[in-house]
């Protein structure tokens, strides 16, 4: 009877170490596979700390706003953007939407690319922004919604400052393994300064040869240059953009001249408004 006793007891045992094992084990498989709870609030400002401020050109910088942890992620969706809130010359508020270029598999940090123009509001504020200010940021913000698959190609056309969300989409599409989406990207600047992210986008289509392609179109070219000379003309589009198709979308983002006249150009080549969409 005593050695059925101790049996019972070191098969209880056995059982509540297993028992726990596998509490143990599910409680980290669920860490590991639980995304980061996102920083944004859509419905107030957040403050985020300047870390890093990296002037490219003239008037172009790269600002890396740090997030409250290095695991944290920012909680923006594909193809969204945030509200900045600042102060312009006079010192009144002014609020604008920015489209980071780091995703949310960026832990710890989000990056703006911001072109900033002499008579521009919210311009100012990045220009006098220094390391270890603060940035009210709102988000997040926007239409577009993206799921894998959710179309074949990607057609984009960007003008300026315009290749953000364009960057961002595109980057999220080729990083995932999953996704076999390919994408063709015009972009139009008027001299190759103004062309932002020049070598993260040549370096996405050296590494992504048979999903990327882009095509530079600049209004004041070089002597020498291979790409598109002075608008982005139907014929380019024609050219460089995957033709109309149930499975395809074109989007843009540009000045709204160009906005325009973009959705002109697709409008007479065929592309119905399902399959454009302008951000």
């Amino acid at each position: 009877m005593d050695f059925l006793q101790g049996r019972s007891v070191e098969t209880m045992a056995a059982i509540a170490v297993a028992v726990v094992a596998v509490a143990v084990g599910g409680a980290f498989l669920l860490r590991r596979s639980k995304k980061p709870k996102g920083c944004l609030d859509p419905e107030n400002f957040k403050e985020f700390k300047l870390v890093e401020k990296t002037q490219i050109s003239h008037n172009v910088a790269k600002f890396r706003f740090a997030l409250p942890t290095p695991t944290s992620a920012l909680g923006l969706p594909i193809g969204q953007h945030i509200s900045c809130r600042g102060q312009d010359a006079t010192g009144e508020e002014v609020i604008k939407p920015y489209t980071p270029t780091t995703l949310d598999s960026d832990l710890g940090n989000f990056q703006l690319v911001i072109k900033m123009y002499p008579q521009g509001r919210m311009s100012h504020h990045f220009r006098e922004m220094k390391v270890g200010d603060y940035m009210s940021v709102k988000g997040p913000k926007g239409r577009f919604k993206y799921q894998v698959g959710q179309v074949r190609a990607f057609g984009m056309i960007a003008g300026g400052s315009g290749i953000t969300p364009m960057f961002q989409v595109a980057r999220a599409i080729l990083e995932n393994p999953n996704d076999k989406t390919k994408v063709h990207l015009i972009y139009a600047n008027v001299t190759t300064e103004d062309i932002l992210l020049k070598e993260e986008l040549d370096s996405m289509a050296e590494e992504y040869p048979d999903r990327f392609k882009i095509y530079y179109v600049l209004n004041q070219p070089p002597e020498v240059w291979n790409g598109g000379v002075g608008f982005v003309s139907q014929d380019m589009v024609k050219t460089h953009c995957p033709a109309p198709a149930d499975d395809i979308q074109v989007l843009r983002c540009g000045p709204p001249p160009m906005n325009k006249a973009m959705a002109a150009h697709l409008e007479e080549l065929g592309y119905t408004k399902e399959m454009q969409f302008q951000f």
